[in-house]
């Protein structure tokens, strides 16, 4: 019987996934974790869900911002803010968004 110790094994499974393509499962990818200063040496495609997953809740936290700031600007143009805020600085905060090139 052979030594398969030394072998390079061909993974019975292929994993591609839609979004990032088809990579080796076997490579690692360097992580830093949020909110914290470790380093994690993680398979690639552990990353890519991560990280997709992260955008997700990015995309969520700023549309609930956006919401709040629009709010704001119906209140301000009622009159009610007119002292402390103007209106204008509302306004390019409601228009400001980012686009992916």
């Amino acid at each position: 019987m052979n030594d398969l110790s030394g072998a390079d094994l061909v993974p019975l499974v292929k994993e591609i996934y839609c979004t990032c393509g088809d990579h080796d499962p076997k490579e690692l990818t360097w992580m830093m974790f949020l909110g914290f200063d470790i380093f994690a040496w993680m398979p690639f495609h552990v990353v890519h869900r991560v990280l997709d997953k992260d955008q997700e809740k990015l995309e969520h936290e700023t549309k609930s911002f956006q919401s709040y700031v629009k709010k704001s600007i119906t209140i301000s143009q009622t009159g009610a803010l007119v002292d402390r805020i103007n209106p204008v600085i509302f306004l390019s905060l409601v228009s400001l968004k980012d686009e992916c090139k």
